[in-house]
Order: structure tokens, then C-alpha cells, then sequence
């Protein structure tokens, strides 16, 4: 079992900046992947990012290229996703997850693991 628990989220204003973390605990392995998906009320969920465990690995969705940057802190487990030049339409309750596979996959049904999620929420 792989226990993720979320934190960061919070209200910010179009053009600010928030760092999510994603405390990693449990059964881990260096051959997981682990990713970042957001959900907007009545909307799918939507891949963000995705790494390695080993790190030499990520991939980001064309709506945040640029802006986030997704990286691991291996002594502290923890996943951090900086958010920058933040948007009304990243908006979402933002999920961490983690797959068994050691390819980061954008599909949302590949990872076994998930956290709770945080809330971000950027206003106009």
C-alpha cells in the first residue's frame, strides 16, 4: 500500500504562485511513477504532470508547459508541483497519484494510488 496525502492549496490571484506538496508514505518502490491530475467541478479529470521515481523522467500537459515544474524530494518522500503565472482555469481540486508502472502515463487510469486532493482556486 502507498499512502499519499496532499497540501498547499489554497486561494490565489491570476498571475500568482502556490506549491503543492504530496507526502509519499507507505510501500514505495523506484520503479513507480508518480503524477499530478486536476478536476474541475463538472469536468473529467485532467492529467498535469507526470516523473519518474528515479526523477529522470517528466512530462507535463501542454496547458501548464512552462508554468509548473514538478520535482521530487527523495530524503522527505515528498512530491512538490510549483505552480507559477497561475490562471483562472487552473482552478481544480489538484490529486497526486501513483502508478505501478515505471513510465509516466498521462491516463488517469493507469495509477493505482491517490491522494485526497487540495483545493486551488485562482481568481480574475
Amino acid at each position: 500500500q502507498v499512502q499519499l496525502v496532499e497540501s498547499g492549496g489554497g486561494l490565489v490571484q491570476a498571475g500568482g504562485s502556490l506549491r503543492l506538496s504530496c507526502a509519499v508514505s507507505g510501500r514505495t518502490f523506484i520503479n513507480y511513477s508518480m503524477a499530478w491530475f486536476r478536476q474541475a467541478p463538472g469536468k473529467e479529470r485532467e492529467f498535469v504532470s507526470a516523473i519518474t521515481w528515479r526523477g529522470n523522467n517528466t512530462i507535463y500537459a501542454n496547458s501548464v508547459k512552462g508554468r509548473f515544474t514538478f520535482s521530487k524530494d527523495n530524503a522527505k518522500n515528498t512530491l512538490l508541483l510549483q505552480m507559477h503565472s497561475l490562471k483562472p482555469e487552473d482552478t481544480a481540486v489538484y490529486y497526486c497519484a501513483a502508478s505501478l508502472s515505471s513510465i509516466p502515463y498521462s491516463d488517469y487510469a493507469r495509477y493505482r494510488y491517490w491522494g485526497q486532493g487540495t483545493q486551488v482556486t485562482v481568481s480574475s
